[in-house]
């Protein structure tokens, strides 16, 4: 598999190349050249199979013949061998017609552990043949930055440098990535949003010394190897609830488009998902883009789920491409616009496309703790917040009440307990192995929003 820019302005790459470069260096990000597919039979086969097998088969079309089927396998294998559930990411049942799948049962408990755990383990892999050291920069909005910190911590080929919005996460949020006493760890609290977090990372990717000086790669969904681990739960969640020949609808709680493209990309390898249905908070770039046709940015506005307290959708540029018809032309208009202006729009055909392909909804917060509430008391079952958006969202826009719909639950309760225990008057205890996470000394330095001050911070202790 060879990928490209989506911007078109810069050198075809092999996997493990994508890999390191992160983001691609004319600012695009990188898609395969081809969607791969996956057999009817095969989609049937997967319910009987363990996840990790099920992992390689589908991220092996997309690694090959950079990271070999073989050299895969076993990297996957050890992923997700620690993970809570032996399903590693299961179904449960909410009601008639309606799942939850649980994609918080890794060690940040939180979806972003699906991807991140192998990722980090393929940096070793690409790294060692390589005899290279890189430095990794990311920019969280809450639980990105602990399942990479945790993916990468103490590996000597690695320096992880962690930006996240200073009093914008949960105290889980921060604590699961200050408390890491891990040399080649560095958190970054920016006095700013996470959109200012993520647009300092893109400035540093876009300085072309600084970024081949530090040998600078990206952890966050901009990096395609997120994007392609994600795309597997679509396939095994289907699977279980009888694809192909029944597949379900999925509502995902999104920020950054990265878990909402996954399941685009599973559908374009065959996985016929009938509706997409974005659920977002106040927050609400792509569903404004649904309802209106104009990409454009707004305020960031704290909300009980951070996670998607976004106002710039970096993966949207994967599927505007598509848009487009794959004219990287018009994608360099566009983000040549929206980087000058702040909004772009785009044509009714493109328009149509897109509406034909997704929903969305943005979710109030009354009615995200009223959720909460609803399902705790109806089943017992205590959800977090970014769940209650999904399931709110895809109860509204669902479309076939004959289908299936899954809500993805994106994270553990416990990492919201002031959430929780506002809708619910309930705890939300951590589980067991962060038990003590409240007692852990906390290392981090506060920057302001500057990219010059936090450029020299990172390079200074890359150096060191």
């Amino acid at each position: 598999m060879r990928y490209t820019s989506t911007r078109g302005q810069a050198p075809i790459l092999d996997f493990a190349d994508v890999l390191l470069a992160g983001l691609a260096p004319d600012g695009g990000l990188y898609v395969p050249e081809r969607w791969p597919t996956v057999a009817p039979a095969e989609i049937a086969s997967f319910v009987t199979r363990p996840y990790a097998e099920v992992a390689t088969d589908i991220m092996a079309r997309f690694t090959e013949p950079a990271v070999p089927r073989a050299e895969l396998a076993p990297i996957v294998a050890t992923a997700y061998r620690d993970f809570d559930h032996p399903a590693v990411a299961p179904l449960r049942q909410l009601d008639a017609g309606e799942w939850i799948l649980e994609l918080f049962h890794g060690p940040t408990i939180s979806f972003k552990d699906y991807a991140l755990q192998v990722v980090g383990l393929l940096f070793d892999h690409v790294l060692a043949q390589r005899s290279l050291h890189m430095t990794v920069v990311g920019a969280t909005s809450g639980d990105t930055g602990s399942a990479a910190i945790e993916a990468v911590r103490d590996r000597k080929s690695i320096t992880a440098f962690i930006l996240h919005p200073e009093g914008r996460v949960t105290d889980v949020q921060r604590r699961q990535m200050t408390t890491v006493p891990a040399a080649n760890i560095h958190n970054i609290a920016i006095q700013g949003t996470f959109d200012d977090c993520q647009a300092l990372v893109k400035q540093m990717f876009g300085d072309a010394s600084f970024r081949d000086r530090l040998r600078l790669t990206a952890v966050n969904s901009i990096n395609w190897a997120r994007v392609m681990a994600q795309v597997v739960y679509y396939f095994t969640a289907s699977a279980a609830l009888g694809a192909p020949h029944r597949v379900p609808a999925f509502a995902v709680p999104t920020g950054n488009f990265g878990d909402a493209f996954a399941g685009h990309v599973a559908r374009r390898m065959g996985l016929a998902v009938p509706q997409m249905v974005i659920a977002t908070n106040r927050n609400d770039i792509l569903v404004r883009l649904l309802n209106t046709g104009r990409y454009r940015k707004g305020a960031v506005y704290a909300s009980l789920t951070p996670s998607i307290d976004i106002q710039v959708s970096s993966n949207f540029e994967r599927l505007l491409l598509e848009l487009e018809g794959n004219d990287a032309t018009a994608v360099r208009r566009h983000m040549s616009g929206f980087d000058a202006s702040g909004e772009f729009r785009l044509s009714d055909t493109a328009m149509a496309k897109m509406r034909a392909q997704f929903d969305g909804a943005a979710v109030s917060e009354d009615d995200t703790l009223r959720c909460m509430r609803e399902v705790e008391s109806r089943s017992g079952l205590v959800i977090d917040p970014h769940t209650a958006v999904g399931i709110v969202a895809g109860r509204a826009r669902r479309r076939y009440l004959g289908v299936p719909m899954v809500y993805l639950s994106t994270a553990h309760a416990a990492k919201f307990p002031e959430a929780v225990e506002r809708a619910t008057r309930r705890d939300a205890p951590l589980p067991a192995r962060l038990a003590d996470l409240h007692a852990r000394q906390e290392r981090f330095a506060v920057l302001p929003n500057d990219l010059r001050r936090v450029k020299a911070y990172v390079e200074e202790r890359a150096a060191a």
